[in-house]
């Protein structure tokens, strides 16, 4: 069952990928640079929700384990911040209009000496952006079942464990406490004794 029905959604993810690129082939004119700012973000945004999609498709396939989604911490630090930060420049580089944010990246690369290598990513652009998403789709996984953690309770007449004073440990008293009826409170006993 949990093959199948993780080949069904890896199916629908596919599928849903290829809407979303198809989209942003619509967005697009027929060459990256004669787009527009707003046109070329919309549809690398397009391309990064494809990868999203993909890394979801398998998350949801993951539910026949019955858990629920959670974030993980140390893969958004470590794996998709800095994916989002070098593939960001990356984009931001490749940018068809001087916009100011495209201007300043091209700068800062010239002055750190990586212009050449984020150029020659300009072949790679629609693979950046879906990587983006993919990875931020990985940053998300399935628990398995949670169970509530329960404690035994130790059977009537079963040997306790004694504390170095002899009284027991604080988790036995809160048993005994629990198991044994409530006794009277010391004015409560006076006052049954004066009405004898």
């Amino acid at each position: 069952m949990y093959g199948l029905t993780r080949a069904t959604l890896t199916l629908i993810g596919v599928a849903l990928a290829g809407v979303l690129l198809w989209f942003a082939t619509a967005i697009l004119p027929s060459s990256v640079s004669d787009a527009s700012a707003g046109e070329y973000w919309a549809a690398f945004g397009l391309v990064a929700l494809a990868g999203l999609g993909m890394a979801l498709s398998q998350l949801l396939g993951g539910w026949t384990k019955w858990g629920w989604p959670r974030l993980s911490g140390n893969v958004f630090l470590l794996a998709f911040v800095p994916t989002l930060v070098a593939g960001g420049w990356i984009l931001a580089w490749h940018e068809p209009e001087s916009s100011w944010l495209g201007s300043h990246v091209r700068s800062w690369s010239g002055d750190i000496g990586i212009d050449g290598f984020v150029d020659s990513m300009g072949l790679m652009i629609p693979a950046v952006a879906f990587g983006i998403g993919l990875v931020f789709g990985l940053t998300f996984d399935t628990t398995g079942p949670r169970r509530a953690r329960t404690k035994p309770v130790p059977a009537a007449g079963a040997q306790r464990p004694v504390s170095a004073n002899g009284n027991g440990s604080g988790e036995d008293r809160q048993v005994r406490l629990e198991d044994t009826e409530r006794q009277p409170e010391p004015a409560e006993r006076s006052s049954d004794r004066t009405e004898d």
